[in-house]
């Protein structure tokens, strides 16, 4: 047995050994592989201290060599790894990214060391038996979420993360660049979105309910060639970035750069700072030309960032926008009477379909959480649907693609557990298997509908997890089960084996570790991975049917 994570669809065992790199292993890559071809170089060879030189043309047979290449009969992503005594390794992949997915499963056939910056010494690494493996995923849209606006998150922890999501051959990162605490990407026309929009004063350290602030100034954004650089290692890993600006809620720290964005007839936006506390807010975009010619500067300067190759979606948020300040507006109700609207749901609606056409315009597509279903949804727009299965549903009838992320399910910032150790505790308990129990198609979907189901993410937001330490133990090890339902098919069963997958998690740990994940063990949180004495906002009881 392998132990792979995640499960491919089909292995066999030659039972003795087939490979083991040496000094003398190449790599031979075919056309098209030559991003796998470096990446295999720089981790495997860090690893193992090898050079593995560049075999000759032609070379895909010969002795002791990793040969790769393109077969486009395959499916894109899919890929097939064999071992073989006589010469080595051939991954053949449908596409660049399969060919990629191989080595993956390369890297982890080799075992926990190949997964060191550095040779560890003489471990006693067996070697590859001999095998043959077919794989292919059962989504293309296998992602995370990462909000880095309530707590930032520097450019090498969000690189380090890509290789994480890469390792666990998901394809989708999800970027949460603003929010109400902090704005985090560097806009040139608008400059005081960071120089004021991505520092707060302070921060509330628990839930909000709690007594406890961090006095620390708390911020820090991503500068334009940050940004390039983050889409690029994630386009050589296959990974798309899905930006997200949130508008028209969620706003704060935006209006706090910029007060005239806000509704100035309701309120005293000059007054307002970036947001030092969490909850839904209050303060949203007021509906004017105004903001919308703002908004229409910053997607450029993204669309800019965030090349149509490598980003086709772009993320616009859409969630948790509060209609009171708008109902007392006098700007908003003209804005809704000139309009022809019913009422403020529609005017949200109208917001949306003015972006989903301005992208539609550009080659882009629209993507929102699923209250942009309030008041219309915008023609080609796509749903990420978070508040259960009930809008992606509705989206998914109505002919419109949805990506499954149901809170009570694949909130990794939820506990792990109901025990007392737990740091911060929020949310729904979601464990590891609870994780691996769930499914993104819905039941009782018409085949039609459930075509339009992309894929599946789990989302990391971030009020609680102040550094990268807290991250990895809110997202792992449940990332990897999560990864498992993203990528293998299910069997005809219907039902995943925990129990097995248990069993492969434990040579999984030896990886995480060697790659220095802080997890959450599976005995529960270490001693300086609580936070005793910091208030969370667990819910009771079992998560509601969705």
């Amino acid at each position: 047995m392998h132990d792979l994570i995640p499960a491919p669809l089909r292995t066999g065992d030659g039972g003795r050994c087939g490979f083991l790199p040496d000094a003398a292993t190449t790599i031979t890559a075919g056309p098209g592989t030559e991003g796998t071809e470096r990446w295999l170089r720089t981790t495997l060879g860090a690893a193992f201290g090898l050079p593995f030189a560049p075999g000759t043309e032609g070379a895909e047979t010969a002795a002791n060599t990793v040969a790769l290449r393109i077969d486009p009969a395959l499916e894109p992503e899919g890929y097939q790894l064999g071992v073989v005594p006589a010469w080595g390794v051939r991954i053949t992949g449908g596409s660049a990214a399969g060919v990629f997915w191989g080595a993956q499963t390369l890297r982890q056939l080799l075992g926990p060391e190949a997964f060191r910056r550095a040779p560890a010494g003489n471990t006693g690494t067996p070697g590859i038996p001999a095998t043959d493996i077919e794989d292919a995923p059962r989504f293309g849209w296998r992602g995370m979420m990462l909000d880095v606006a309530r707590h930032f998150m520097p450019k090498d922890d969000v690189l380090r993360m890509l290789d994480l999501l890469a390792a666990h051959k998901l394809n989708v990162f999800h970027f949460h660049l603003t929010d109400d605490q902090g704005w985090r990407v560097e806009i040139k026309r608008h400059p005081r979105l960071t120089e004021v929009g991505a520092w707060r004063a302070r921060t509330k350290f628990g839930h909000r309910d709690s007594e406890l602030w961090d006095e620390t100034p708390h911020g820090g954004y991503y500068t334009q060639d940050d940004i390039r650089e983050i889409v690029a290692y994630a386009a050589e890993r296959h990974i798309r970035v899905v930006p997200e600006i949130d508008i028209p809620g969620h706003s704060q720290a935006a209006i706090s750069a910029y007060p005239e964005l806000g509704n100035t007839d309701v309120v005293d936006t000059s007054a307002l700072t970036v947001w030092d506390t969490w909850g839904v807010n209050p303060n949203v975009l007021a509906p004017t030309d105004t903001t919308l010619r703002f908004f229409e500067g910053v997607f450029e300067e993204l669309l800019d960032l965030f090349p149509a190759g490598t980003s086709p979606f772009i993320h616009i948020g859409g969630d948790e926008c509060p209609k009171d300040q708008w109902k007392q507006s006098p700007t908003a109700q003209a804005r809704i009477t000139e309009l022809g609207l019913a009422d403020e749901d529609e005017l949200q609606s109208w917001f949306i379909r003015h972006f989903d056409r301005w992208f539609t315009d550009r080659g882009r597509r629209l993507i929102g959480w699923d209250e942009i279903l309030e008041g219309g949804l915008a023609e080609g727009a796509a749903v990420t649907s978070w508040r259960g299965y009930a809008g992606g549903i509705a989206a998914a009838e109505a002919g419109h693609d949805v990506v499954m992320c149901p809170l009570q399910q694949v909130y990794l910032d939820y506990r792990q557990d109901g025990g007392p150790d737990e740091p911060m505790p929020i949310g729904y308990v979601r464990t590891l298997e609870d994780v691996y129990r769930f499914e993104p198609v819905p039941p009782g979907l018409s085949d039609e509908a459930a075509g339009h189901v992309m894929g599946t993410q789990a989302n990391v937001w971030t009020e609680v997890m102040q550094n990268r330490a807290r991250v990895d133990y809110q997202v792992f090890p449940r990332l990897a089960a999560f990864a498992e339902v993203a990528w293998s098919r299910l069997p005809a069963s219907g039902e995943r084996d925990f129990a097995g997958f248990e069993r492969r998690m434990q040579t999984h740990y030896a990886r995480l570790d060697a790659l220095g994940v802080d997890y959450r063990p599976p005995t529960g949180p270490r001693p300086w991975q609580r936070r005793p004495g910091v208030l969370g906002r667990p819910i009771e009881g079992p998560p509601p049917t969705v």
